[in-house]
């Protein structure tokens, strides 16, 4: 019986300690910039075992500092509900679990993700890549913390800063100097919905030599972007 005991202390004060800390985490990169995330540190660390340099480009920039065309690129591509959605968007994981099921059926490998923008902060910034139900769990957990306790700009602003655009470039900044020699403030149209393209498969679709598929992709999304309302609203 003391055994037991000892363990559900344990426990108890294992699960206060653990909201305690991640309820303080997401208040506090409310405000403070978030110049290191765990993907970029486990990937730097993957580098060095592999005999690669373990360094990373990332510069932190305000979202007045970043291309206003960039957050709406991003939108048209990836998160079409970012604005009216809380965290989670049901229509797109339904079709992407239907698209799923489909491709698994013609015995295809690509699978699709149904995220949103929120769920991918939660994952880069608090989390790991990954698929088990574990990290998907605290990934619920986390999205639900950011957009109860962030505001869609401060979500947009940190997911434009720490999402990955190429190998270990990570942040608008750092792809806007890495490919176009610019700051991201200076982004056109188009270079943002090139960067769109890159998204979900960074370390395979090359910004600085855009694929046929990603020159193509950036027509389409260019197109959603002329229909797609400006961030942040106005009012």
């Amino acid at each position: 019986m003391k055994v037991f005991r000892f363990f559900r202390k344990v426990l108890k004060w294992g699960l206060i300690f653990f909201f305690t800390s991640s309820i303080l985490a997401v208040i506090v990169y409310r405000f403070v910039p978030v110049y290191v995330t765990p993907p970029m540190v486990i990937q730097a660390v993957g580098n060095l075992f592999e005999g690669k340099s373990m360094a990373w480009h990332h510069t932190w920039k305000p979202l007045d500092k970043i291309s206003p065309h960039l957050a709406v690129a991003v939108i048209s591509s990836e998160d079409a509900h970012f604005l009216t959605h809380h965290g989670f968007d049901w229509e797109a994981i339904q079709d992407a679990y239907e698209e799923n099921q489909k491709n698994k059926e013609q015995g295809k490998a690509r699978l699709r993700g149904g995220s949103t923008i929120s769920q991918q902060v939660a994952k880069n910034v608090f989390l790991w890549h990954g698929r088990t139900w574990l990290r998907k769990g605290l990934e619920a957990y986390f999205t639900f913390l950011i957009e109860l306790f962030w505001s869609k700009e401060r979500i947009m602003e940190v997911y434009l800063n720490s999402i990955e655009m190429g190998p270990d470039v990570y942040g608008a900044e750092a792809a806007a100097n890495t490919f176009f020699h610019k700051s991201a403030k200076l982004l056109t149209k188009e270079e943002c919905a090139l960067i769109a393209t890159c998204l979900p498969q960074p370390r395979k679709r090359d910004l600085g030599h855009p694929s046929k598929h990603m020159l193509k992709l950036q027509k389409t999304y260019l197109k959603r972007m002329a229909a797609t309302p400006a961030f942040p609203p106005k009012e």
